[in-house]
């Protein structure tokens, strides 16, 4: 877990892809938020295409690399939950505190990734890193 985190929070932009409701894939930007209890949290807004979308077909991977040429793909049913202290945790990210200035917003809405699975590789030639969280 502590490898996925890390890798994560070193390269803060990474892209969720979803299944639309059109049944085409979307990737979008997006940013991780923490761990927490063994779960890692994302944050989104609940009017939102990506939010719509999460609804009706909640199975996402989200991928990024780094200047190194290392890369993650992290695959994972997204579970929304109404978690106080989670979206109190998300808002000391000064983005997210300015999108949404509080925990109370109505549209702010947070998610973890419950099943999560991580790859880890890069261009070395060693063989990637496989996690179950």
């Amino acid at each position: 877990m502590n490898e996925v985190v890390t890798f994560l929070q070193e390269n803060p932009v990474q892209y969720l892809a979803t299944v639309g409701r059109d049944g085409k894939p979307k990737c979008r930007p997006f940013m991780f938020c923490f761990e927490r209890e063994g779960k890692l949290w994302f944050c989104t807004n609940n009017t939102k295409e990506v939010y719509k979308d999460l609804q009706e077909n909640p199975y996402v991977e989200v991928s990024t690399s780094s200047p190194a040429y290392a890369w993650i793909r992290l695959s994972g049913k997204a579970v929304f939950a109404d978690d106080r202290a989670v979206k109190e945790g998300c808002m000391e990210n000064p983005i997210v505190k300015g999108q949404y200035q509080s925990a109370d917003n109505p549209i702010f809405v947070v998610f973890y990734l419950e099943g999560a699975k991580a790859v880890l590789a890069d261009f070395s030639g060693n063989p990637p890193r496989e996690y179950t969280l």
